[in-house]
């Protein structure tokens, strides 16, 4: 017997430990000329990673019409790179990219497919690299798996995919409902910024007119500009036709430009952070749900850029260059610990007795400023850029302070409920993650199957050993392998 091959004995009887490579074909995905790549259906269906794989099967976004590497239907597909170990099942023959491995494990791909599913942090720990993690064909080849006779296999898949039938249903539920209430946020928003959670609160107040707020804010501008010793730049108003394409407002509201309401935008620091130091360097990674996210931190020593670049309670920071769909998003700073803010960041300097922080930040997070900000962004290589200048031009809704206090009150009551509702289906969806680890922990250490699911498999005509299960695999490829080589010899 091959050295690789393990009999553990707190497995049951007739069950052995193997290494991947002893069982199983595991071919590394290739990724081929781009010029080969289309969206027509020219070829085989390509694949290159995680980001076409669903719950079971990827989704075809793309084909090849000269594939380099091919997997065929039920082979297991991995995600060897960045991330590693997330596995979906190949349901057509397809074209596999270098960020895939197609392991082909013929007697039975459900069972490995749900063993990969137990180990796949396991798999993601052995990935290695700077840039992102990657796993070799060689640690693919070392893993061991535990491989119990056929008809057991069988019976294991069909128990497993019994219970987690009902866990996928309750998943999908759980996952609709954190949808939903993602668009009801965006709703919230959408109403806030149209004056409709103050429709009630406004009546019979006397709130300053829509001249009276403009006239404010070019005197506040000027004065506050004066006192810091910078010029201020005017900004051109919206033009007629931009108005008209914008929606109505309510009474005593105004669209202005966001460069109207301040003194101007400012880059973040372009110094280079260290892991240690004197405060940290807040960065666009930093940026969640419009907050601050205090891990992951990197830090800086220089006084001159601490000194320029601290930040200020209600600071509202706007990220300038990311991915095309999170360029733009921003957050505010509540003062938790003193920090300063790197160059992808800008700081807007808005006037706090015409804005409120906190509806400067709803609003610039709202459904309406991203779609504006995708339609003025400048895309690069993977990444897109909203300038400075283009910040300032975005349009914004002004309303007296007192109902911008209050339109932020609003949110914050519906948002607070949103946020435990979103706790609620987090913690559950953890569970039935927990719950599915267990089931398979408990079935790839063959403690699934009770004594008279065991006695019944061990009836079947076609129940051996794994180990002679193993022997007619070495057989099986070593004729495959055979007929490849005659093959070749005679071409």
């Amino acid at each position: 017997m091959n050295k690789s091959v393990l009999y553990n004995k707190e497995l049951p009887a007739g069950w052995l430990t193997a290494l991947l490579s002893e069982i199983s074909e595991i071919n590394m995905g290739q990724s081929p000329p781009s010029e080969t790549y289309n969206n027509k259906g020219n070829g085989l269906p390509f694949f290159q990673g995680k980001a076409e794989f669903t719950a079971l099967h990827p989704v075809v976004e793309k084909w090849c019409s000269r594939p380099n590497k091919i997997a065929e239907t039920n082979d297991i597909l991995l995600s060897v790179r960045a991330p590693v170990g997330t596995t979906n099942i190949a349901n057509q023959r397809c074209c596999i990219g270098r960020g895939l491995a197609a392991i082909r494990y013929t007697p039975n791909h459900k069972f490995l497919f749900y063993y990969f599913r137990l180990i796949e942090r396991k798999l993601d720990e052995k990935g290695t690299g700077t840039t992102f993690k990657a796993i070799s064909c060689e640690v693919l080849r070392n893993i061991n798996v535990n491989v119990p006779p056929l008809p057991e296999q069988h019976a294991i898949v069909s128990k497993i995919e019994q219970p987690f039938s009902e866990l996928d249903k309750g998943i999908e539920s759980l996952k609709t409902a954190q949808q939903q209430l993602k668009v009801y946020r965006q709703s919230v928003l959408k109403w806030a910024f149209e004056g409709k959670l103050t429709e009630q609160w406004r009546q019979n107040l006397d709130l300053p007119d829509v001249q009276d707020l403009l006239e404010m804010m070019q005197k506040e501008g000027e004065e506050k500009a004066k006192a810091s010793g910078k010029k201020l730049k005017q900004v051109a108003p919206l033009t007629t036709e931009e108005l008209a394409a914008l929606p109505a407002l309510q009474k005593g509201w105004a669209w202005v430009r966001l460069g109207e309401l301040s003194i101007g935008v400012e880059y973040g620091s372009a110094a280079k952070s260290k892991e240690a130091g004197k405060v940290p360097v807040l960065r666009m990674g930093n940026i969640q749900n419009g907050r601050f996210d205090w891990q992951n931190l990197v830090y800086s020593d220089n006084d001159a850029e601490i000194k320029k670049y601290l930040l200020k309670k209600n600071d509202v920071l706007f990220n300038r260059t990311n991915s095309p769909e999170l360029v733009g998003k921003t957050a505010i700073y509540k003062g938790e610990r003193p920090a300063i803010f790197a160059g992808y960041l800008i700081r807007i300097n808005y006037l706090p007795t015409i804005v409120d922080a906190d509806y400067l930040n709803y609003f610039l997070n709202s459904h309406f400023a991203k779609t504006y900000g995708s339609s003025v962004k400048t895309d690069g290589v993977n990444q897109s850029n909203i300038n400075g200048e283009r910040l300032k031009g975005y349009p914004f809704p002004i309303c007296s302070l007192p109902e911008q206090h209050q339109i932020v009150q609003e949110i914050e009551s519906r948002l607070s409920e949103c946020d435990n509702m979103e706790g609620t289906i987090v913690a559950s969806l953890q569970q039935a993650e927990a719950l599915r680890q267990s089931i398979l922990k408990k079935a790839f250490e063959g403690r699934f199957l009770n004594d008279k699911e065991l006695e019944a498999v061990r009836k079947d005509p076609t129940w051996e050993p794994a180990e002679r299960l193993l022997e007619r695999i070495r057989t099986e490829r070593a004729v495959l392998h055979s007929g490849k080589k005659g093959r070749k010899s005679k071409a």
